[in-house]
């Protein structure tokens, strides 16, 4: 048991072995094909998706297990290493019974003992694990100090900013204290409150003719909300809205950027609810707004993921060419939102975890009748052939295509700015909650 700890803590120290014979050298995140000479000393740090800590923590509320957390204390000592250390267990002495790298995702550990499964996931320097037996992960903690400087954190509490609560009910994901920073920082401590991050009307658009701001201060401002984000859904439209005048921003952006602050203001303790009692089924949702963008007339694709009542990912995107029908910017929307479906899937794969035939929602239903009739695909040949993957994948029944109503596609609030009593149905569809300390 401790070699196979051993062997899986080394990869973090050092994934650098000489280029093999006859290899030839292709350049990859973790360096196993580097060659001396060349770019033989560099160090590859291992750095997981924000999706991946995500799925994570959803898997760990579903299976009602701790998860726990480590910080590596040298991390950046790049000293000698005298002993060979090896990327994979070498042929011949490989352990069937021991840690197994995620295939998708290579900073993802799994072992399985019996019916018992211990998880573990890696950040540059910080690990989090859990298991659906506790002894796993004392035996896991125990071996990782003995070997190596590192310091157990406990329950994971905070991790890559984000702020962790976990109970017997499930996991929050929130950032209220980084909120309140930057509530603080721009002095809208004592600001009115907002009810919505966006106004509906008027559309946010260049205001050539308007008075011009200071630069600094606005890029500041985007850049903390971009931050949020992270666990914020609630805000994503309002801030990419914004964020695309920080080249010259004017007061009437300036007046928007404040209005998502003062809407922080008066709910600074919102955060993701990952709840126990949920199904663990993967679906998503997709919309598009055709023409969204009033100088280039490009749509926006805008998707969200969900395992069971978990939100685990959402997408905000300018579309690269101009649409000329509702139906082309809700195919590519759709097709954008199905390559994460598919992304989902294979790394659900090294949990042991299966989906096939995902629905994925639309609303538009001439988008659905294109992906699941063939026939349909002459109307279709000004469209990008990279956009028809979608078609692919619903043949392969990997993904299937299904009609909500306008009313009932939460992935709508990534598309416009709506009034405070529509938002407020979308923002609880999201399963977004508020909390006290």
């Amino acid at each position: 048991m401790h070699e196979e700890l051993n062997q899986f803590a080394k990869l973090q120290v050092r994934d650098l072995v000489p280029l093999p014979p006859g290899k030839k050298a292709i350049g990859t995140r973790w360096g196993f094909y580097q060659q001396e000479g060349i770019d033989y000393e560099e160090v590859f740090a291992p750095v997981a998706r924000l999706e991946a800590i995500q799925i994570f923590l959803a898997y760990a509320s579903y299976m009602s297990f701790t998860v726990y957390q480590m910080d590596v204390k040298i991390a950046f000592m790049y000293g000698k290493v005298k002993e060979e250390i090896y990327v994979c267990q070498p042929p011949g002495f490989e352990d069937t019974h021991g840690y197994t790298r995620g295939a998708i995702d290579q900073t993802l550990f799994v072992r399985k003992v019996d019916a018992d499964l211990i998880v573990v996931q890696i950040y540059v320097d910080d690990i989090i694990f859990g298991s659906t037996n506790d002894e796993l992960c004392t035996e896991f903690r125990k071996v990782m100090e003995k070997r190596f400087e590192m310091s157990a954190l406990g329950e994971m509490t905070f991790f890559l900013g984000l702020q962790v609560k976990q109970s017997s009910d499930g996991i929050l994901i929130h950032q209220g204290k980084y909120v309140d920073d930057i509530v603080a920082k721009f002095k809208f401590t004592d600001a009115q409150a907002a009810s919505t991050p966006m106004a509906a009307r008027p559309v946010l658009d260049a205001d050539t003719n308007e008075a011009a701001v200071d630069q600094k201060q606005y890029r500041s401002m985007i850049g903390s909300l971009m931050y949020l984000t992270v666990s914020h859904p609630d805000i994503m439209f309002a801030v990419c809205q914004c964020a695309r005048y920080q080249a010259n921003p004017k007061m009437s952006h300036l007046t928007a950027v404040k209005l998502i602050f003062r809407y922080l203001k008066g709910k600074p303790r919102h955060g993701l609810w990952y709840p126990k009692e949920s199904r663990f089924d993967l679906y998503a949702l997709c919309d598009s707004d055709y023409g969204g963008y009033q100088l280039d007339r490009k749509s926006r694709s805008r998707g969200c993921q969900f395992l069971g009542d978990r939100l685990i990912s959402w997408q905000c995107k300018k579309q690269h060419t101009v649409s000329t029908s509702t139906t082309e910017a809700e195919y590519v929307a759709a097709s954008s939102c199905s390559s994460q479906v598919i992304w989902m899937q294979h790394q659900l794969l090294d949990y042991g975890l299966t989906f096939l035939n995902t629905p994925i929602s639309c609303d538009n239903e001439a988008t659905v009748l294109i992906v699941k009739n063939p026939v349909q695909h002459s109307k279709t040949k000004h469209i990008d052939i990279k956009v028809h993957f979608i078609c692919d994948c619903f043949e392969r029944n990997l993904i299937c295509l299904e009609r909500v109503d306008s009313d009932n596609n939460v992935a709508d609030i990534f598309t416009k700015a709506f009034d405070t009593c529509r938002f407020n149905m979308l923002v609880e569809s999201l399963k977004m909650i508020g909390f006290k300390d």
